[in-house]
């Protein structure tokens, strides 16, 4: 029964996704919320900036629609009869719980909102670095206070609040900087998704795995959009609130269980976001090396160098989503193997990151010939 429930909120934001996209695009266009071509830019003409809206709202509608049949439930139990016996005894069972959990899911949907609002005004009258993470800190404050918190095993409460502090600003940030190619965000942020499903899913961590199913419809009912050539942009706003929620749901994901041969699974999510972190420190890497902003735009991506290596730019995309989807897959392993077998698996993303590096030094000498 939880599989036919899993369906049906993917298929609801995914409806949504599809439905809401073209209307963001009219309302872009409307109010000129376009990103126009430029020296660092790659596209020809003008392109409406508001994918990041039609993304936010499919997956809030989806949530919130499901919470008001919830609360339904809860006040009219007869209403329950209009569903089967088995799906009856899921949402009767699992109610209290969800009603526990109210207050923190309803603060991610407000954080979420502003982080959206954050990134539309930098899309339309541009923000200095400074003001977008001293937002984006005002908005991870208030989760934490509500329980959205990394633990790690650490008991004490400052420490694990600033980890949670610098790693959700690390991850939105990351996502923004990714968005440089036609697709690569939402893909990349797509793939994260299914992969995290795999994890909550296994070790039945239901509600969260409805979070991240609803939030992956919504993003593949965009890429139908954003994927080269897109129709539509993310915009800074779509990812930033793609960052934003991996982000949280990598925190309110459990990865560790007792009975797992060690406590390696909690690394889980520095491999499944390896791609957008190390394009992220590569890129950083290469600005401060060249006195350069490390916010600024430039051609330094690793999508950029594998055009430059001579991928078009959906092979390119199509690339890092494999690369993208090799260390993820490989990383939910840590639930079932040894220290020894950890080890493997990290020397593998090692391999594989070291693989990344190899071909830009390679597209570098190319550009310099």
């Amino acid at each position: 029964m939880w599989s036919l429930i899993y369906l049906y909120v993917f298929c609801f934001s995914l409806l949504l996704s599809l439905l809401l996209a073209p209307w963001a695009k009219r309302l872009a266009i409307k109010f000129k919320v376009l990103d126009y071509p430029g020296e660092r830019k790659l596209q020809d003409k003008p392109m409406p900036l508001l994918g990041g809206l039609a993304i936010f709202l499919a997956f809030l509608i989806t949530i919130v629609v499901n919470i008001l049949i919830l609360l339904i439930v809860k006040s009219s139990p007869g209403f329950l009869n209009l569903f089967p016996n088995a799906l009856s005894s899921i949402l009767m069972r699992n109610l209290p719980r969800f009603l526990k959990l109210l207050p923190q899911l309803i603060g991610i949907l407000m954080g979420g909102a502003v982080i959206l609002l954050l990134g539309l005004i930098d899309d339309i009258k541009g923000l200095r670095p400074e003001t977008k993470i001293l937002g984006q800190v005002l908005v991870i404050l208030p989760l934490i206070m509500l329980g959205v918190r990394i633990t790690l095993f650490i008991p004490s409460f400052f420490i694990s609040s600033l980890i949670t502090l610098l790693w959700m600003v690390a991850i939105i940030n990351a996502f923004n900087l990714l968005d440089n190619m036609d697709g690569l965000t939402t893909g990349v942020g797509l793939i994260a998704c299914f992969i995290f499903f795999i994890v909550t899913s296994q070790q039945q961590q239901t509600f969260t795995s409805i979070a991240i199913l609803a939030f992956a419809g919504a993003l593949l009912g965009f890429l139908r959009y954003n994927f080269n050539p897109a129709k539509i942009f993310l915009g800074d706003a779509g990812s930033m609130f793609i960052g934003y929620m991996l982000a949280v749901l990598t925190i309110t994901t459990s990865y560790y269980r007792e009975g797992f041969p060690t406590h390696l699974p909690v690394v889980m999510p520095i491999l499944i976001l390896a791609v957008p972190i190390f394009d992220t420190l590569s890129v950083i890497s290469i600005r401060i090396k060249r006195k350069e902003p490390i916010f600024g735009g430039d051609k330094n991506h690793f999508s950029h160098r594998l055009v430059a290596l001579g991928f078009s730019q959906r092979g390119a995309v199509l690339f890092i989503y494999l690369i993208t989807f090799c260390l993820g897959i490989t990383a939910t392993l840590l639930t079932q193997v040894n220290i020894l077998g950890g080890i493997i698996i990290f020397i593998q993303a090692a391999l594989v990151l070291s693989i990344i590096t190899l071909l830009a030094s390679v597209a570098k000498r190319e550009r310099l010939k």
